[in-house]
Parts: C-alpha cells; sequence; structure tokens
C-alpha cells in the first residue's frame, strides 16, 4: 500500500530563493516531520524554486502558474516513489503569499482538490491588500517608482494593473469571494496570516493582517500594552490600549548625561556605521558620496531587470498554452458577467439601488484583543495610511474568510523586521534568531 503523503509548500519573496526559507523549512521539519499524521501522512516539504530572483518581477500570476507547475512537477516524482498525497498547505512568505493565494487557485481550476484534501494555508508578511501608501516623499516616490522599476510584479502590488477583462487589478480580484481565488482559500481547514504590528517598512502591519486601522502606531506614546507569548515570543498574546494615554515623558535638562543619552539613536545603525574610530567617521564623511550612487546604481539595476521581465513575459504570453492559463478563464468569465448586467441594464426595468452588500464574518478572527473604548484607536492614528476605498474593500472580504486567524509579531528595536519575522539570515544576521518563536509558532500550530 502507498505511503501518504501531507504535501507541505514554501514560497519565498521577491528577489527571493529557498534560501531565504531555510530555517522555516528547518523548524517545520524539526517539529513536524517525525509526527505522522491521523491517517499515518508522512509530511515532507517543497521549497519552490522555480519563481526565484529576477523571476519574481514577472507578476504574481507568472509566479502562481510556475510554483503550480513545481507542485504537480512534485506530486508526480513522489507517487513514482509509491508516495501518494493526500494532503497538502502552503506557507507564503511576503511576495509568495500573494503568490500562493493565486496558486491554490490554479490548483482549483484544475481539480487538484478533489483527491488532495487542503489543510493550512499560512502566509507571513505579505501584501495581502497591496502596498499602502503613507502622507510621505518616500512613500510617494515608492508608489511612483513601484510600478516603473518593479514590472508586472510593481503593478500589481500597487493595483495599477489591469488584470481582468473588466479592467480590475489582481489583488481585487482574488479578493473577490465570488472568485476561484477566493473559494480556493476559502475551503483550507486552518488560514492564518502572521504579520509584523511594528517596523516592517517593506510590508507593513496594515496589510500584512489586512486591518485598516494600525492601533501599533506611536505605540510607545498611546501607552499601548502588550502580553507576549511566553512559549513564541515575539508572538503576542494580547494587546490592550489605555482609556487615556500616559502623559509625555519630562524632557531632559540640556547637556545633562540623560540629554547625551538621548542622542544616541534607539535603532542599531547598519552595520557599515558601526565600525570602530577611524572607520566610522571615512563612511560618515563619504555618506553624500555613497548615497546617491547607491541610489543610481539600484535604480539601474532595477530597470534592467524589469527590462528582462517585461520581455520574458512577452515570451510566454506568445505561447500557445496562453490562452488556457487562469488569467484567460478569469478574464473571460468577468467580461462575460460584465456584458449580462450592461444588458440588464439596458432593459427598461426599474431597478433599486441598494448598498454594497455586507460580507458575513462567520468564525474570522480578526483582532487579539478588542478595541480599546472612547475611539482611542482613532485617537492613535497620527501618521495614519492612505487607504483606498478598493483596498477597505479587500480587507473587509478577507477577514470574512472562514477559519480564519492572525497572529502577530512585535520585533522592536530595529530597523526593519521584515526578514527577522522567518529568520531569514542568521548565518549573517545573528538577531535574525529573533524570528525563530514565530516559525515554532507556525510549525506547532498546523494541523496535519
Amino acid at each position: 500500500m502507498s505511503q501518504t503523503v501531507h504535501l507541505v509548500v514554501l514560497v519565498h519573496g521577491m528577489w527571493g530563493n529557498p534560501d531565504h526559507l531555510a530555517e522555516m523549512d528547518r523548524i517545520i521539519r524539526e517539529q513536524r516531520a517525525s509526527e505522522p499524521g491521523p491517517s499515518g501522512e508522512q509530511l515532507v516539504t517543497l521549497a519552490a524554486k522555480s519563481n526565484a530572483e529576477g523571476s519574481t518581477y514577472d507578476g504574481i500570476d507568472w509566479g502562481g502558474e510556475r510554483v503550480a507547475e513545481e507542485v504537480l512537477e512534485e506530486v508526480k516524482r513522489l507517487a513514482a516513489e509509491d508516495k501518494k498525497v493526500t494532503k497538502l498547505s502552503v506557507v507564503g512568505y511576503s511576495l509568495g503569499g500573494l503568490v500562493s493565494r493565486y496558486l491554490v487557485g490554479i490548483l482549483q481550476q484544475r481539480g487538484f482538490f478533489e483527491n488532495v484534501k487542503p489543510m493550512n494555508f499560512i502566509t507571513v508578511a505579505t501584501p495581502h491588500i497591496g502596498l499602502v501608501r503613507f502622507p510621505s516623499f518616500r512613500s510617494r516616490m515608492f508608489a511612483y517608482l513601484g510600478p516603473r522599476l518593479l514590472s508586472r510584479t510593481g503593478e500589481q502590488f500597487y493595483a495599477v494593473d489591469k488584470w481582468s477583462a473588466s479592467g480590475r487589478p489582481l489583488l481585487e480580484v482574488m479578493a473577490d469571494p465570488e472568485r476561484i481565488f477566493y473559494q480556493a482559500l476559502s475551503s483550507f481547514e486552518r488560514i492564518c496570516f502572521y504579520a509584523n504590528a511594528i517596523n516592517d517598512v517593506t510590508v507593513p502591519y496594515l496589510t500584512a493582517a489586512v486591518e485598516t486601522e494600525d492601533i501599533f502606531d506611536d505605540y510607545d506614546r498611546t501607552g499601548l500594552e502588550i502580553e507576549f507569548d511566553d512559549k513564541y515570543a515575539p508572538i503576542i498574546k494580547s494587546y490592550r490600549l489605555p482609556d487615556t494615554p500616559p502623559p509625555p515623558p519630562e524632557k531632559p535638562k540640556r547637556f545633562s548625561k540623560k540629554w547625551f543619552k538621548g542622542l544616541q539613536p534607539r535603532v542599531p545603525l547598519p552595520p557599515i556605521l558601526r565600525a570602530n574610530f577611524p572607520y566610522n567617521m571615512i563612511v560618515y564623511a563619504l555618506l553624500p558620496v555613497l548615497i546617491p550612487t547607491f541610489m543610481t546604481l539600484a535604480v539601474v539595476r532595477l530597470s534592467l531587470d524589469s527590462r528582462k521581465s517585461r520581455g520574458r513575459i512577452r515570451l510566454l504570453e506568445s505561447d500557445e498554452s496562453y490562452r488556457e492559463r487562469l488569467v484567460n478563464l478569469v478574464g473571460a468569465m468577468e467580461k462575460q458577467i460584465e456584458d449580462a448586467v450592461v444588458e440588464y441594464m439596458d432593459e427598461p426595468v426599474a431597478v433599486a439601488h441598494c448598498d454594497e452588500p455586507s460580507v458575513s464574518g462567520g468564525d474570522s478572527a480578526a483582532t487579539l484583543a478588542p478595541a480599546a473604548p472612547g475611539g482611542a484607536v482613532a485617537k492613535a492614528q497620527k501618521k495614519g495610511a492612505e487607504l483606498t476605498p478598493r483596498q477597505r474593500r479587500m480587507a473587509k472580504h478577507l477577514n470574512a474568510l472562514p477559519h480564519f486567524e492572525k497572529k502577530l509579531a512585535f520585533i522592536d528595536l530595529v530597523l526593519n523586521s521584515h526578514a527577522i519575522i522567518v529568520a531569514r539570515d542568521v548565518k549573517r544576521f545573528a538577531f535574525h534568531a529573533r524570528g525563530h518563536g514565530v516559525l515554532t509558532h507556525l510549525a506547532d500550530h498546523m494541523v496535519l
């Protein structure tokens, strides 16, 4: 009799490769691989590698197509070893979470889940409602350059693409309860989004946790009370905003010891700026030259990679099999619906106007703790994100997913917590090990 297999697919992020999820892979295997499933299933991990490095520019959809082929090939390979895949879990990090949402739509469309049970769908620091804009020059600059320098993926990140035949962006289509992506996602036994509560410059809290208000904004000034999970720190167990914020701290006297200490950066400087004297002074002196040089080189590199990506996409779309891809099937469906609506509206029948249909929340776990009374959440918003109506609508639908929960990580005193949450490079940066608690929680709570 064939050995049954629970296949766990790991999907990395932008500019990534399987090595970025090496710690995740290791911890999942160490924590759960020796533990057979309820029906004796063997847990096998697959770190997707077909959409690595520069290929991540080609779009969420083409990334999903590549990973889908990789999954199906792995199923065939295991079958040749007399192992039958009966359960599937997917874990996506950053962009990989969006690729994973597209992936399960492809698998659903191909009838994959007729014989394979969808178990866990997990994302970590994924921009589910797209990249969020803030009222700052840097944010406006990224919003302008992103779609131009990151090829198809950049357009989809900022929802400026016209993916469907009706002109809707891909992220909106994937968050539509009437579409195959959402329906495939809903079929998973457990859905969990892990997000950084603070300091994720790449994928902020709002989009990773599909929230519309940021209770963690200015947390050190609002007096937000946070309780950590003793076993899985930096995972937050609960949080609470007091009825009234604490008074601001007294300003120290000028030139006092406390005043000088306050001049020191709270967040550690990058390694290159932490060199010993006199090398650090040389670096500081060269910063006016190094910064514009680095930015110029980065823009040139991104432009070249984006141009290569556009060329690859043209070749991919010229393939005869392109017409059979999910993008065209969904696009054709949207066009048929749009035509039907237009035809219906042309009929001389009185149609009552109605508000946007409400989305039932079901058993969704939208927050870890109830919001504080007295509108304290709103008062905490000072540098709030500029969410679009489309993003709010996507958040509303995603929060209505069944079997849905969120887990938040609180990683302070760092410049960017995006890589730390998955312990992306512990060999070079020891502080990335702070993400081990998140990965252990992820592994321990997977449904087998």
